[in-house]
């Protein structure tokens, strides 16, 4: 203690140092707090042939489900670009732990080569996977099948024709309460060419079956007829039993629709998209329109054929929708949600999910959402922040868990990063990485799966199906942990602080 102080002015630093110890041991312990969201399982593979450098086949676009009777039951499906065209069933049975291929039936007579694949399961824990057959040298639609396991995707029966000819970036869901109950949502459209979508009308069509698969009612359309340029459906059904099906709208874009960069890669389309929402109340019969957003920022090039995918998902509390998409507005590329809340006309948002600096220029894209059955909203996505040139991924994470309006902070879940321009196209200057990552979010935390293209090189397209699952906490927030324990030392640093004010002087 410093000589020639008074009694008075020592008591007063006391109680000082007091205060300024309060808040740094309120700082601290907000900044221990415990991490909201952790990775205990990353990086695992799931194709056969993974990191092996003499296995070239382009594995991406993953879709993942759990099973809802049995949380250890996961599917994944993606197709695969090169050296042929193909699609790729995996079924784990503990957790993604270990992986098992399965044979996806393709038909007698329906060719060879399987495409574009989705899966999800029914209500009752009956696996549906669908997939599309091509034909011809130019790889054409030739029909779209869907088959079914009952066994947790041990084996599948026979599938079963849904449409026929021209059936393009097919989607599979299903009502989350009436276990037989099916839908597919397709584009339709009247004519296709080299890289291009020719002709109109071009429509978002929707099927429903009721028993199952076996039976399919004709396809309606879900899209609004004067909308001529519609890509990417992605379905999903609510609490209540509603079909939504959110769609891009790409405008006047000739660029990307109509192939007018013939294939090459180059700046993205100078316009807007729209992102639609189609609903129905009536299990598809009938459509209504809602606008997300008209002022959506391309952010790339890409083929007509094999567009980025907008995602949806529904809050199965509630009927809150929320709908995400990657948006060039203000940088290279961000990662936005938008929400509709229950009962709303109107779109809340968006929200920037990436927690980069405002125009860091590297690209945060093609989100893919999922909503707990608690009602938290979680996010996987292609993030480059770690490299200043832009052009290394990694894959990380967030949640919400107010509905949207805030996100946790990042969390890295791949433990290397991986180079974007390793795909198909890659020697136009367009490689692929696919139209979507894989996510299935539980009351515990999350499964996440995408393309990862660290075995493969420029010359091979090597891409690869890895998998990570994380756990999800909702901790203490870091303003409680100071009112608990910062703010108690520092009410008493105060009170020892006023005691000292208000004695008599002594000196």
């Amino acid at each position: 203690m410093s000589p020639g102080r008074t009694p008075r002015q020592r008591l007063v630093a006391a109680a000082a140092l007091a205060l300024v110890g309060a808040a740094a041991l309120g700082s601290s312990i907000a900044l221990k707090g415990r991490p909201l969201i952790a990775v205990s399982d990353a990086n695992r593979t799931v194709n056969p042939g993974a990191r092996d450098a003499g296995d070239i086949r382009a594995n991406n676009s993953p879709g993942l489900a759990q099973n809802p009777r049995r949380a250890s039951n996961l599917a994944v499906v993606n197709r695969i670009d090169t050296p042929d065209y193909s699609c790729a069933l995996q079924v784990s049975q503990d957790r993604g732990a270990r992986w098992s291929r399965v044979p996806v039936p393709i038909p007698p007579g329906a060719g060879r080569k399987c495409y574009a694949p989705d899966v999800t399961f029914g209500a009752d824990g009956t696996l549906y996977v669908s997939y599309v057959t091509l034909r011809g040298n130019a790889n054409s639609p030739g029909a779209v099948w869907v088959a079914r396991s009952v066994d947790g995707g041990r084996t599948l029966s026979a599938p079963r024709r849904v449409s026929g000819p021209l059936a393009f970036q097919v989607r599979l869901t299903a009502d989350p309460k009436r276990s037989k109950r099916l839908y597919l949502t397709w584009l339709q459209p009247a004519d296709v060419g080299l890289f291009l979508f020719a002709g109109g009308p071009n429509r978002i069509v929707v099927a429903r079956s009721d028993d199952g698969g076996r039976n399919w009612q004709p396809p309606v359309q879900a899209s609004e007829p004067r909308r001529e340029r519609v890509l990417a459906p992605s379905p999903a059904v609510g609490p209540d039993g509603a079909l939504y099906v959110l769609y891009l709208d790409v405008g006047g874009d000739r660029l990307d629709y109509n192939g007018g960069h013939n294939g090459l890669g180059g700046a993205p389309y100078d316009g807007r998209f729209a992102l639609v929402l189609a609903r129905s109340s009536d299990g598809g019969a009938t459509w209504g329109e809602s606008v997300v957003d008209d002022r959506v920022a391309p952010t790339r090039r890409f083929l007509a054929f094999l567009p980025p995918s907008p995602s949806l998902a529904v809050d199965p509390r509630d009927g809150r929708i929320f709908a995400a998409f990657e948006d060039g507005s203000r940088s290279p590329s961000d990662v936005h949600v938008w929400t509709l809340p229950p009962g709303a006309d109107r779109w809340d948002g968006p929200t920037r999910v990436n927690d980069t600096p405002a125009g860091d220029r590297t690209s945060q894209y093609l989100p893919k959402i999922g909503v707990a059955p608690d009602g938290r909203l979680d996010v996987a996505y292609y993030d480059r922040r770690d490299d200043p040139a832009n052009r290394r991924n990694t894959v990380s994470v967030q949640s919400s868990f107010d509905a949207g309006r805030s996100f946790t902070a990042h969390v890295t879940v791949t433990d290397r990063s991986f180079d974007s321009r390793i795909g198909a196209g890659s020697e136009r200057g367009l490689p692929d990485l696919g139209s979507r990552l894989g996510l299935a979010s539980t009351s515990s935390g999350m499964f996440a799966a995408w393309s990862d293209t660290r075995a493969g090189s420029v010359g091979s397209n090597k891409q690869d199906i890895a998998f990570a699952e994380a756990a999800v906490t909702r901790a203490e927030p870091p303003a409680r942990h100071w009112l608990r324990f910062g703010g108690t030392a520092a009410l008493l640093a105060g009170g020892l602080l006023l005691f000292s004010l208000a004695r008599p002087r002594a000196d």
